[in-house]
């Protein structure tokens, strides 16, 4: 129950200021600013929103959003390339073999850059990893990087 004046038996300041707290400062504002001889009604408590529910994809934009093959003649024997979209990298230590890892640095989770030297590079602290298995080549990271799905069928890679 609200604490109300014994002398007025309107809600003590107090009490408006409680419920100031959980609605907001309008409705004190309201309450105290009178203009009728009756107490003031308490807002009603109020829940924050529930975020909107974004739109189910369309079979169109499902289609357009699935990356698209790339050919083996995008990665160089050797080294590699980071395809950040799909957050993947894509290696090929040797002629004809290929293997993916993710492209997010096991150290603090940065993007890595490029693939270089036989390593692929992570440019936030300096972290290489070997293209052949993921493993750390020069840290500070500690974890090689996981491996990642890729598809070769041919001279095309697919993701996933």
């Amino acid at each position: 129950m609200a604490e109300t004046s014994s002398s007025t038996g309107f809600p003590t300041r107090r009490a408006v200021v409680a419920v100031a707290g959980s609605t907001g400062l309008a409705a004190a504002l309201a309450a105290c600013s009178g203009g009728s001889d009756q107490p003031a009604a308490a807002p009603a408590p109020t829940s924050p929103a529930a975020p909107p529910t974004p739109p189910a994809p369309s079979a169109s934009a499902s289609a357009s959003s699935a990356p698209s093959p790339v050919s083996t003649s995008d990665i160089p024997v050797g080294g590699g390339t980071v395809f950040k979209e799909q957050q993947v990298v894509v290696t090929q230590p040797t002629q004809g073999e290929f293997k993916a890892f993710s492209a997010i640095c096991t150290h603090r989770g940065c993007t890595v850059a490029d693939v270089t030297g036989g390593t692929i590079n992570c440019p936030c602290h300096g972290s290489k990893f070997k293209i052949a298995d993921g493993s750390v080549a020069n840290g500070p990271a500690t974890l090689p990087l996981p491996e990642a799905k890729v598809t070769v069928s041919g001279t095309s890679i697919a993701f996933g």
